[in-house]
């Protein structure tokens, strides 16, 4: 087992390793007196794990109260998380309770945004059993829900008391998903670590299983520095948003149903690495991308997608701040008016 530390407005660990699934409950015992979890996750997720997370909690002197509802990124929205208050409010979870974020990127930022709200805040886990989940979205406190207008535009900063990652839950991932953890992958050896961009230049889809796990950690690892040093996103984190302006346009015009975060992503990194980038580390990316089954550009055309990158998170008044990588490991802030940048775009 790994184990990072991240040290934030609250100090937590992060466990990774193989099989930690099943020791779920010592492991959060260590980190909380609270008497009853209260696991969030969604009908796919709790078919494969709920019995044997409950199991695990119980065996360590937790009440474990489950609230499940049906996946996909559309239940990441108020009218869910109203169901889990009310589901809170049933069970009579107190301040000293704690929820668990069982599941991928949308249960672990609707959990995190519950936690963050109800009662005024009360602790959380995550519990990540996807790629995406497990190297970006779990780690550093980002909790949102989306809204009809865009993606994540209600949240809080929220620090997690403790992270598990067990790889082995990424087994039972269809190829899809295995692929969208991959666009996230892929960014961070862009934005921080040629040698990991390397590293995933000599694997497929169907080989990287072999290094995964070093993979995970290393991922984390680079978030970690990232966070550490701003975590409420005002500069340095901006940058693990390469790829994810025009990504997020991307799932927008798409209505969230084409193509998957991490496919959106990929997609907006190569877009702009083709407008930023030389030939030779544009034609490498796209090479990348290709190997992990990720598109490297979308049929819509550009003059439509751009429009919806007003809606980004980055956005100030009238200035758009993005993210470019012009080489390998070494990405860069920068800013334009709205029309500048979509004109710069087009040019």
């Amino acid at each position: 087992m790994n184990m990072i530390t991240v040290h934030a407005s609250r100090v937590y660990p992060i466990w990774i390793g193989r099989g930690l699934l099943k020791q779920c409950g010592s492991l959060l015992r260590e980190q909380t007196k609270a008497k009853t979890a209260a696991i969030v996750t969604d009908d796919n997720v709790d078919r494969l794990y709920g019995t044997s997370v409950v199991a695990s909690l119980v065996q360590n002197g937790f009440r474990v109260v489950k609230f499940v509802f049906l996946h996909g990124e559309s239940a990441k929205c108020s009218k869910t998380l109203n169901q889990i208050y009310d589901f809170l409010c049933a069970h009579e979870i107190t301040r000293t309770d704690c929820l668990v974020a069982l599941g991928g990127g949308v249960v672990g930022d609707i959990t995190g945004f519950a936690a963050a709200t109800f009662l005024r805040g009360l602790d959380y886990f995550q519990i990540p059993t996807t790629l995406l989940a497990q190297v970006d979205s779990s780690v550093g406190g980002k909790t949102a829900i989306d809204l009809p207008s865009g993606k994540n535009l209600v949240g809080a900063f929220k620090q997690p008391v403790a992270v598990l990652c067990d790889p082995d839950t990424l087994q039972t991932l269809p190829e899809i998903f295995l692929a969208d953890g991959m666009g996230e992958v892929i960014k961070y050896g862009e934005i921080q670590d040629a040698k990991l961009f390397e590293q995933l230049e000599q694997y497929k889809l169907d080989t990287i299983h072999e290094v995964l796990e070093q993979v995970i950690t290393t991922c984390i690892d680079i978030k970690r520095r990232v966070v550490e040093e701003d975590e409420f996103d005002t500069g340095l984190r901006m940058i693990l948003n390469f790829g994810h302006t025009l990504g997020h346009a991307i799932e927008s015009y798409y209505h969230y149903e084409t193509y998957t975060h991490g496919s959106a992503v990929a997609a907006g990194m190569c877009m702009m690495a083709k407008k930023t980038c030389t030939s030779e580390l544009y034609e490498r990316l796209c090479h990348c991308v290709l190997s992990y089954h990720l598109p490297t550009e979308v049929p819509a055309k550009l003059e439509a997608l751009l429009p919806l990158c007003g809606k980004d998170k980055k956005r100030a008044n009238d200035t758009l701040r993005f993210i470019v990588c012009e080489e390998i490991g070494d990405a860069q802030i920068r800013s334009m008016t709205f029309e500048a940048f979509q004109n710069w775009m087009l040019s």
